[in-house]
C-alpha cells in the first residue's frame, strides 16, 4: 500500500471516531484529497463529505495536553483574542491529526492575481494590516497560558537566522568556503541585529506573508502561526509589506506602513516618531529578507523542491535598495553584493 493510501485509511478512521464523540453526527464522508504541501513537513488532506468540506493536518504525534500543543495552543489564545484563525472541530494529537475548518485554496497571493487596480490592493492589505493591528494590540497581561510564546527575537535569535542563510545560501548554495569572508559578514550584520533586539515586543506571528493568509467570502484568516513569539512590530510588518512572492505597488507599501505606524500605539511600539520607526523597519526588512533567502536554499538542499529558488534574485535587490538608501549600510552592501554579483 502507498503511504498516501495508508493515510487516507488512516483519516477515515479518525473521522469515523470524530462522529463517534457527537461531533458532525450524521456527516457521511464520500472522499479525500491529498493538498499541496506548503513549506513544512506537514501533510494537508481534504474530505468531502454530504455536508461541505473539512481539512485534516497530519503531523508528528504529540504526546502532551493540548494546552501545549504548538499549534492549539496559540490557535486557541488568538481565536479568543478575536484574532481570525481557522477552527478546530476535533483532534487526536497522540497520532498527529487535526480536523479544520475549510477556508479554501485561495492565499492571499493568489487572490491579489485577480485584482485591477492599485487601490484594490490598497483596500485589500488596509483590511490585513487592522487585523495584524489586533494582534498586536494584545497586551502581555493577556497571556496567562506559560506555555505560550516562551521564545522571542532576542539578538542570539536573529544572529542565528542570519548564519543560518551563510550556511545554507554562501557555503551550499553558491559554494563559498572563505571562512574569512563569512566572519566579515557576520561582524558587519550584528549591530543590525543589536539594534532589533534592543526594541519593545509584541506578539507576532512569525511568517506572515501572502501564502499564509487564505481568502474566502472576502474574509481573511491568519494559517502557519505555531510558531507566534515575541518580537517587534516591524517582523510582521516587514514580512508582509516586503513579501518576496508579491511586489508590492511602491506608493501602496509606504501608505500602508505608515497607516499601521498611526494606529499601534506609541505605548505599544515604543518608538519615538516616524523616523525611528521607519529606520527599525529597514533593519527588520535586511534580517528578514536574508532569512527569506536562507529558508529557500533550505528547502531547495534538504526536499530538492525548487519551487522557491526564482524568488532569491527579487529578495536580494530588495535588500540592495534598501541599503542604497542609507549610508549606514555601505559596508556591508559592498561586501554582500560585490560577491553576490560575482557568482
Amino acid at each position: 500500500m502507498k503511504p498516501e493510501q495508508a493515510e487516507q485509511f488512516f483519516i477515515e478512521e479518525l473521522f469515523n471516531k470524530t462522529q463517534d464523540k457527537n461531533i458532525l453526527r450524521n456527516v457521511k464522508l464520500e472522499e479525500i484529497d491529498k493538498l499541496t504541501g506548503d513549506a513544512s513537513t506537514r501533510r494537508y488532506y481534504r474530505i468531502f463529505t454530504n455536508n461541505g468540506s473539512y481539512v485534516v493536518s497530519l503531523d508528528n504525534p504529540f504526546n502532551d495536553e493540548p494546552e501545549k500543543h504548538p499549534f492549539m495552543s496559540v490557535q486557541s489564545f488568538l481565536k479568543d483574542c478575536h484574532v481570525k484563525v481557522p477552527g478546530i472541530l476535533d483532534h487526536n494529537l497522540t497520532r498527529g491529526y487535526l480536523l479544520q475548518e475549510d477556508l479554501g485554496n485561495v492565499t492571499l497571493l493568489q487572490h491579489l492575481s485577480t485584482i485591477r487596480s492599485n487601490e484594490e490592493e490598497f483596500e485589500i492589505y488596509k483590511k490585513i494590516i487592522d487585523q495584524l493591528l489586533e494582534l498586536h494590540a494584545i497586551p502581555h497581561a493577556r497571556v496567562n497560558n506559560p506555555n505560550l510564546f516562551q521564545l522571542k527575537f532576542d539578538h542570539q535569535k536573529f544572529m542565528d537566522e542570519t548564519r543560518f542563510t551563510f550556511k545554507y545560501f554562501l557555503n551550499f548554495f553558491n559554494k563559498v568556503q572563505d571562512e574569512n569572508f563569512i566572519s566579515e559578514l557576520e561582524a558587519l550584520f550584528d549591530p543590525i541585529m543589536k539594534r532589533l533586539a534592543s526594541q519593545k515586543m509584541v506578539i507576532t506571528h512569525r511568517d506572515f506573508h501572502s501564502r499564509n493568509i487564505m481568502v474566502k467570502d472576502n474574509n481573511f484568516t491568519f494559517i502557519d502561526f505555531q510558531d507566534a513569539r515575541w518580537g517587534i512590530p516591524q517582523y510582521d510588518l516587514v514580512s508582509l509589506l516586503e513579501d518576496c512572492y508579491y511586489d508590492l505597488n511602491e506608493n501602496n507599501r509606504v501608505q500602508l506602513k505608515k497607516y499601521y505606524f498611526d494606529n499601534l500605539p506609541a505605548a505599544i511600539h515604543g518608538q519615538k516618531n516616524w523616523e525611528e520607526f521607519s529606520s527599525n523597519y529597514e533593519d527588520m526588512l535586511i534580517q528578514r529578507v536574508y532569512k527569506a533567502v536562507g529558508s529557500f536554499c533550505y528547502i531547495y538542499n534538504w526536499r530538492k523542491d525548487d519551487r522557491y529558488l526564482k524568488y532569491i534574485g527579487f529578495a536580494m535587490e530588495k535588500i540592495r535598495k534598501v541599503m542604497m538608501d542609507n549610508p549606514k549600510y555601505d559596508e556591508i552592501r559592498k561586501k554582500l553584493f560585490t560577491h553576490y554579483y560575482a557568482n
